[in-house]
């Protein structure tokens, strides 16, 4: 709806918890939606650079293997708004950061903008993320992308100086500390370049066409940036290897899987849980794993659990019993009657990736206990493989390695834009920039769009549908901050059918005038920081 709904009518009154309607207008308690679920949207696409829309992100879940967040959200200490409100709906391992906050150890979060336009609320999101990992301990990395900018944009660098500019001065606004955290810009951090053309050894044009869908069109920049983007994402752990979180909107996945993959492919050794001397696959071990734990060496007349016994057993078996495809099974068969006679005895494997050979004699001298020494790997039969991953790091660090742990990541729901839809920046009426005149603000927020029904009798019989209104996630992903309690207020009077749009919108829009009012004032008071920061204001890179 437009802002010439019937519900426009005015009308006072507390907002106080409530009931939800649904449809049909039958009530249910409700609470604040942790599921990612949004509206206004299209459909799952994950393209960095194309359309920032999700329909149902439960669905990235299941496809593109993002974790929900409310899995580990007991685990964060002092979780933000974002997180307990369910905006940060997904994560990628996020449970060894959570780990290393609560036990006061080194972490780090770096995200990054590219300054294709002014600041706005968006945006604010990922730099609340940033700052308050930030306030809990972690080292903190904000970066402006002009390389992409420039690369996938083409964006001149003028241009690109002026909005960098105006993200860093709310970045500081917001509470980014720069005596603590770093701030930089792609083109002029050589350290980062230099990673970035160590990492393109690693990466190719057939990745990089499979997951960003490049092709003979595609110029060699963007490439290049790609490939700069990943540096970022790994460039907290040049000094030391540390858990790291990349706070970012679902979009931009691909780039943390890619980066996930790369920090993997650069450790010297690869860390396993292993049976026998050979290798085995994924699915190939687990199913050795289940006949080691199911057979009773007796059996086989024999005190130790050889291959050719779990051979036997597998050959026995019928395929349909066998959770296993025909030719893994055909696989592992050839592998255990190879190995004929050897124990399968359980072990943990170190992989021979790309050390060099005075790290691979420097890995066999720091196991301790029972071992087996091959060409490409060594076998210990007393470390678990957590101790064994942090002493394959420790090795490789103290040989030259960088010993990368993969990156971590969490991720936000998109803002639906003021006039339904999708949030556009090309768009002014669907967003509003952190820059926008307050009074421009209000009346944004006043002219926007509802989950409002037709008529008020309607309304207050039903219920509004807040899920889908983009005024009340003005309320739960900024102008509530951190008091829960409002936002579940607005929630569950909009639902309840006593909280009419004309009210809720008057009430928003006053916030969020009052926020902008705030907010560029502070913007005003760390110009001078900014000054004062360790970052290139000004592009050398001049046309």
């Amino acid at each position: 709806m437009t802002g010439d709904d019937p519900l426009e009518e005015s009308e006072s009154g507390e907002p106080r918890a409530g009931e939800s309607a649904t449809d049909d207008g039958e009530r249910s308690s409700s609470a604040l939606r942790s599921d990612g679920g949004a509206a206004g949207a299209d459909d799952v696409a994950l393209d960095p650079w194309g359309s920032s829309s999700v329909s149902d992100y439960r669905k990235l879940f299941e496809e593109f293997g993002i974790e929900e967040f409310d899995e580990v959200l007991e685990e964060v200490p002092n979780p933000h708004y974002l997180m307990r409100r369910g905006v940060i709906f997904g994560h990628r391992d996020y449970r060894p950061v959570a780990e290393a906050m609560r036990e006061g150890e080194d972490a780090a979060v770096l995200s990054g903008f590219m300054p294709t336009g002014d600041p706005h609320i968006g945006h604010k999101l990922v730099f609340d993320e940033i700052i308050w990992h930030q306030q809990q301990g972690a080292d903190a990395y904000a970066l402006i992308a002009d390389l992409e900018a420039n690369s996938a944009r083409g964006m001149g660098w003028d241009e690109i100086d002026e909005h960098a500019r105006n993200y860093l001065l709310s970045l500081l606004a917001l509470g980014f500390d720069p005596e603590e955290g770093e701030l930089y810009r792609q083109s002029t951090n050589r350290e980062v370049q230099d990673l970035a053309f160590e990492l393109g050894a690693d990466a190719n044009f057939s990745e990089f066409q499979a997951i960003y869908g490049f092709d003979g069109e595609t110029d060699i920049s963007h490439m290049q940036s790609v490939v700069t983007q990943m540096a970022d994402i790994l460039y907290p752990q040049l000094e030391e290897s540390k858990p790291t979180v990349i706070p970012v909107g679902p979009d931009q996945d691909p780039h943390v899987r890619l980066a996930r993959d790369l920090a993997e492919r650069t450790r010297f050794f690869k860390v396993s849980e292993a049976y026998a001397s050979f290798e085995l696959e994924p699915a190939e071990r687990d199913l050795v794993a289940e006949f080691y734990d199911r057979l009773d060496p007796a059996v086989f007349d024999d005190d130790t659990l050889r291959c050719v016994h779990v051979a036997d057993a597998l050959e026995e078996t019928p395929l349909e019993e066998l959770d296993v495809a025909a030719d893994a099974l055909g696989s592992v068969l050839t592998k255990l009657n190879e190995a004929g006679m050897e124990p399968v005895r359980p072990r943990t494997r170190f992989f021979d990736r790309r050390a060099t050979e005075a790290a691979f004699d420097a890995l066999v001298d720091s196991i301790d206990g029972e071992k087996r020494v091959y060409e490409s790997h060594v076998d210990a039969f007393d470390l678990e493989a957590g101790e064994a991953e942090e002493l394959a790091r420790e090795v490789e660090v103290d040989n030259g390695g960088y010993g990368f742990r993969p990156p971590s990541s969490i991720y936000h729901r998109f803002m639906t834009g003021l006039t339904g839809g999708k949030m556009s920046s090309s768009v002014p009426a669907s967003h509003i920039s952190l820059l926008d005149d307050p009074e421009d603000g209000y009346s944004k927020v006043k002219a926007a769009s509802t989950g409002g029904r037709e008529t008020a009798e309607e309304h207050r019989e039903l219920g509004g549908r807040a899920d889908e209104c983009p005024v009340y996630e003005l309320y739960a992903y900024l102008l509530s901050g951190d008091d829960d309690e409002f936002a579940k207020r607005v929630y569950d009077e909009c639902t309840d059918g006593e909280r009419l749009c004309g009210d809720c919108k008057e009430q928003a829009a006053q916030l969020m005038k009052e926020f902008l009012e705030e907010h560029q004032e502070k913007r005003e008071e760390v110009a001078e920081l900014l000054e004062g920061a360790d970052i290139e204001l000004e592009s050398p890179r001049k046309v």
